[in-house]
């Protein structure tokens, strides 16, 4: 049985347990896709979405979905039934002000999707070249209440002539008048919607649809994302790569984000620590034999990647002995759960003998750090 087929049959588990009023299955069948099988959701995200948001016991999985889609458009747009998207669910898409995605690339596939929803178009008749007046007059029709939501002062003036001006004849007067001004005159539109209000993530180590999973990995209950803001303390091309430059940087007890792309290579090392790394509160520490100093928390966990897009081989080892999950060495940058991974000045080890984490990552290399970047988490 292959991938569709067993995610087909997962959502008819799902629709079966909805109808008969099994939570707890429907409650299964979510965390098993969520943790195990996301990847699937990922590939096939409209299908899910189309079978979820109607089901009454599966509000965590529509959210979920409906946050994907935010943060990463370019599962649905490019996926192959994007054509067939449901017309309340595109509108909703595009409305979003925090929907990560270039405005040409929306305007784009806004064209691409208008162009399948219209009779007499379609993949028969796609060539405008080959376009009468009646086909122009057919897209304006279908994705009138559409085109407003486009932010096209964050289109360029190139684009706009390559892309845009070609389709003039759809675009509603007043709202073409004013993309016209703004470019001839710079005159700031007052129909045209502002650009869309993104929180850019603020990294030269990893693509920000990477985010989502760490956050989800976070907190695998909240997927709003978009509440979080992930705010840069430390580039280490920057501010130094050493021991003293990272804890001069990266003091204080707040949740913190560490990623470092090591040297020759495309491997990604991270962690995440809820209590920070220095300037720890005393209630946290723990003592023990010849005087190892080492913090407590739960939530701690460290992390590898393949390259700064990979999304399909991702690990993570969580912490599991909560009382060692900090270490405080004075010789370390940061030091996660006694040598779980820790920085020394330019280099970054992964080897966890302690085994205060899971072992999923462990590795004998000594890596050499090309990059490094901590951010503090807030919501």
């Amino acid at each position: 049985m292959n991938r569709i087929e067993k995610l087909s049959d997962i959502l008819k588990l799902l629709i079966a347990s909805d109808e008969l009023l099994l939570e707890e299955l429907c409650d299964y069948l979510r965390e098993y896709l969520t943790k195990e099988r996301y990847n699937w959701i990922h590939k096939d995200l409209v299908l899910v979405f189309y079978t979820v948001r109607k089901l009454a016991n599966c509000e965590f999985l529509q959210n979920y979905c409906f946050e994907t889609i935010y943060f990463d458009p370019e599962l649905i747009i490019t996926s192959f039934s994007f054509p067939s998207l449901d017309k309340d669910m595109y509108y909703d898409l595009l409305e979003r002000e925090d929907l990560l995605i270039k405005e040409i690339v929306a305007w784009d596939y806004l064209i691409i999707w208008g162009i399948e929803q219209t009779s007499g178009l379609r993949s028969l008749n796609c060539d405008r070249n080959k376009w009468n007046n009646e086909d122009y007059e057919a897209l304006k029709e279908t994705l009138n209440e559409f085109i407003p939501l486009i932010r096209f002062t964050n289109i360029t003036f190139d684009d706009f002539n390559d892309k845009v001006r070609p389709y003039k004849n759809i675009i509603p007067n007043q709202i073409y008048k004013e993309i016209e001004e703004f470019y001839d005159k710079g005159i700031i539109p007052k129909i045209i919607l502002p650009p869309r209000k993104i929180e850019k993530f603020d990294s030269k180590i990893i693509k920000s649809r990477l985010i989502r999973r760490i956050i989800e990995w976070i907190n695998i209950e909240d997927f709003w994302i978009s509440n979080y803001n992930l705010n840069l303390i430390y580039r280490g091309s920057i501010d130094g790569i050493s021991n003293k430059s990272f804890i001069n940087k990266c003091k204080g007890q707040v949740k913190i984000l560490v990623l470092i792309k090591v040297n020759y290579s495309n491997k990604i090392f991270g962690g995440y620590s809820s209590i920070g790394f220095n300037s720890i509160e005393d209630s946290l520490l723990r003592i023990y034999e010849d005087n190892h100093r080492f913090y407590h928390s739960s939530n701690n966990f460290i992390f590898s990647l393949e390259n700064d897009e990979d999304t399909q081989n991702m690990k993570i080892s969580r912490v599991i002995n909560y009382d060692k999950a900090i270490y405080d060495q004075p010789h370390n940058g940061f030091n996660f759960g006694y040598n779980a991974f820790f920085m020394t000045e330019n280099h970054c080890i992964i080897n966890n003998y302690s085994c205060n984490y899971e072992n999923n990552i462990r590795t004998d290399t000594i890596y050499s750090i090309e990059e490094i970047e901590t951010f503090i988490i807030a919501e």
